[in-house]
């Protein structure tokens, strides 16, 4: 199947590619909208007996799709998770990243084994310069995290002072280096949000064109993603969505605080006022500190296609995608990480491939069989907690472990 992507830097009017698009996903979908009592909705009603506000999920395979919801949009009120909602999916932007650098990289326009020194001169310094774009996409750098640095996602205070400021990514990188004790290009498996802020930065240096329209241009605009966003500065979620809460007491996990969230215009003064067990409503948020790394705001079905389109190798050469899939091991997260692309096992037996993301008050866990038939994306408003986290994996787990040959 021909593969979609950009080869010019200006943007191509590709007329015939909802025709492509049709014909790859297999022609209309069922829906269907389980009951109380049906698998899929236990397990979104285990998600909400976590604690968290709402839930939403949707799991497709070929010729069927399938939602489920459970919990409310909004803290004190009785109005349903929305439909086909949107919401900020954290670290699985990482993948949309990753997935532009690839196509760069099958373009021939730069290589995995460039280093950072070769794209952006004295960027990260000392040994850290010899650090290569593999590295920055496998979590292997050294490079240390930024978000500590960042106040809006470490306390109710800083959140409300700062959740308008705009950050640039120079800015947020010197932030990090101003952390780093010791950058080694032979670093372990450390998870890193700068990797991905790195990798935007070089996205921008290769094609002149900055992270967001390159996702736009060549992910979100050929596979049709009409829920699907880069926001830039902007702190507002454009269409319908669910408010968004955090408690801040647990701080920023290192292996899910992978990004930040933004609300509409109408909660743009609402981020104060805190909530039995589910803290601040912290859904408007300039989310410039996560470019590359947590910015992207989709929605569960614009999230499975894409998955579904990447292991379905409509996206990237199988070459790329190889590259992409082969994982090491990533001790943080229990799980192998490839480039922007979590390996994850299976109980049932084998693995499945996607990616989690944790925001302020949204997080999202999103699998895909080896094969891309089969793909299971849920999410969740407000902070949660380990039991959350758990019940969100059971959930995908239970779907994905339905499908043919999972670990095929």
């Amino acid at each position: 199947m021909q593969v979609l992507r950009r080869r010019r830097r200006r943007l191509l009017v590709l007329t015939g590619l909802a025709a492509l698009v049709l014909a790859a996903s297999g022609g209309p979908t069922a829906v269907a909208d389980p009951q109380r009592g049906d698998p899929l909705q236990r397990q979104v009603d285990a998600i909400h007996d976590t604690g968290v506000v709402g839930v939403s999920a949707e799991v497709t395979s070929p010729g069927t799709r399938a939602v489920a919801r459970a919990g409310v949009a909004a803290r004190g009120t009785r109005r349903p998770m929305p439909r086909d909602g949107r919401f900020r999916i954290g670290s699985a932007t990482k993948t949309f990243t990753a997935t532009v650098v690839l196509q760069l990289v099958g373009e021939g326009r730069m290589s995995l084994e460039d280093t950072v020194e070769r794209w952006l001169p004295g960027a990260v310094g000392g040994d850290g310069g010899s650090v290569t774009v593999r590295q920055l996409l496998q979590h292997t750098s050294g490079i240390p995290e930024v978000l500590p640095e960042v106040a809006a996602l470490n306390s109710a205070d800083g959140y409300l002072a700062e959740r308008f400021r705009t950050y640039t990514p120079q800015e947020l990188v010197g932030l990090a280096m101003g952390r780093a004790e010791d950058v080694s290009a032979e670093a372990a498996w450390s998870y890193s949000n700068t990797n991905y802020i790195l990798a935007a930065m070089i996205i921008h240096e290769v094609t002149g064109r900055s992270w967001g329209r390159e996702v736009e241009d060549r992910i979100i605009r050929p596979l049709g993603l009409s829920g699907t966003s880069t926001p830039g500065t902007s702190p507002f979620i454009p269409g319908p969505h669910a408010r968004a809460y955090a408690a801040f007491g647990a701080g920023i996990g290192a292996g899910a605080g992978e990004g930040t969230d933004a609300g509409t215009a109408a909660g743009a003064g609402a981020g104060a006022g805190a909530g039995a067990g589910t803290g601040i409503d912290v859904t408007a948020l300039n989310t410039s500190m996560a470019v590359g790394s947590g910015a992207v705001i989709s929605t569960t079905h614009d999230l499975g296609r894409f998955y579904a389109a990447l292991l379905g190798g409509r996206l990237l050469e199988p070459a790329e995608l190889d590259e992409m899939t082969a994982t090491v091991a990533a001790p943080e997260m229990g799980v192998r990480y490839g480039l922007g692309l979590g390996e994850i096992p299976l109980s049932c037996g084998g693995t499945y491939f996607g990616h989690p993301g944790e925001l302020l008050g949204y997080r999202t866990w999103a699998g895909i069989t080896r094969d891309g038939a089969r793909t299971a994306v849920v999410y969740a408003t407000s902070d949660g907690g380990p039991d959350t986290q758990r019940a969100m994996r059971a959930l995908v787990e239970q779907e994905l472990c339905g499908a043919a040959a999972p670990g095929k």
